[in-house]
């Protein structure tokens, strides 16, 4: 942990957008920060990468490995914890983190990405990693050889249902929807395999167990057809929200609570740039997150250096 905390750029997250921006202001020898209490972000959660330049097919672990590899030539500091408060005082951004310290910057990166949202239903929270997961990257292999639930029917549902459906006797995929809204290459892959139940039009009520998952009850969306599910994990896949609750209003969100960008990665803020999913670009992507964060990079260093000369950070 560093006494220094003033610096030329901030750049707040830990994914794709925001390491390929550390790439691009270390080669322009910026003074920068990284903060962040994960490394990887969404990428981490993918079991398989077949759409990134470069890399036929690669798993999300190995491909945030290679990122972060690459990062580190260039030794920029990582403070390891969450960024709680963004606020701008005069010329200067000042950013407040979980365990109590401020570092000041004049120029900011967000690139935070977004987090899982939650079912909100009884059970959910009271059997949190005893069962219920976000990330079957994460926790599927602990599951191998029982029947599981993954509720979702987008790509992300249907990435955990691939996943799953090669290890566990049973998987049911939860879709509130007429039809799963994944790409149809994944819906095929699942309609294909014997392991694999599809339940449309279906709403989750109850997580139940005793001290693990037991079960999970699910109704017709238009109610009067309970049934109870006999697995022993639910993996939550219906979606993210963008991680953006400790800006405290100092940028304009849209709203889906991301923040407006324009071509070149600026808020409207002079100074502050964001990148990768937490903005509003469209097609939520790897690739397109990093291309997100140079632009940043790119866009913050142009910035920097041409503010007037004057004191000297520590």
């Amino acid at each position: 942990m560093a006494d220094k905390t003033n610096y030329d750029l901030v750049i707040i997250g830990g994914g794709p957008a925001a390491m390929t921006a550390v790439v691009y202001a270390a080669r322009k020898q910026v003074d920068m920060l990284v903060i962040s209490d994960d490394i990887g972000g969404q990428t981490m959660w993918s079991s398989g990468v077949e759409n990134y330049l470069g890399f036929p097919f690669i798993t999300g672990a190995e491909l945030v490995q290679k990122f972060e590899d690459h990062v580190r030539t260039f030794n920029v500091p990582q403070e390891y914890t969450r960024a709680t408060r963004l606020a701008r005082s005069g010329d200067v951004f000042n950013i407040d983190t979980q365990d109590g310290r401020q570092f000041t910057s004049r120029a900011v990166i967000i690139a935070t990405g977004k987090s899982p949202k939650m079912l909100n239903v009884a059970g959910e929270k009271e059997f949190l990693g005893r069962g219920v997961t976000y990330c079957a990257t994460c926790d599927g292999p602990v599951f191998a050889g029982q029947n599981v639930a993954v509720v979702g029917g987008g790509n992300s549902g249907l990435d955990a249902v691939v996943q799953m459906m090669k290890i566990c006797p049973r998987v049911y995929l939860i879709e509130r929807s007429q039809s799963p809204r994944a790409d149809a290459i994944m819906i095929q892959k699942a309609k294909a395999d014997p392991n694999v139940e599809i339940l449309t039009n279906t709403t989750v009520k109850e997580i139940v167990g005793g001290n693990f998952v037991e079960g999970l009850v699910i109704d017709s969306v238009d109610g009067g057809n309970l049934r109870k599910l006999d697995v022993s994990a639910v993996f939550v896949e219906i979606g993210l929200s963008p991680n953006t609750d400790f800006l405290n209003g100092i940028v304009r969100l849209n709203q889906n609570k991301e923040i407006p960008v324009d071509c070149a990665a600026r808020t409207g803020i002079p100074g502050l740039f964001a990148a990768g999913d937490v903005t509003d670009v469209p097609e939520k992507q790897i690739i397109i997150a990093a291309g997100d964060g140079a632009k940043a990079a790119l866009g913050a260093y142009a910035y920097l250096v041409r503010l007037p000369v004057g004191e000297t950070w520590g």
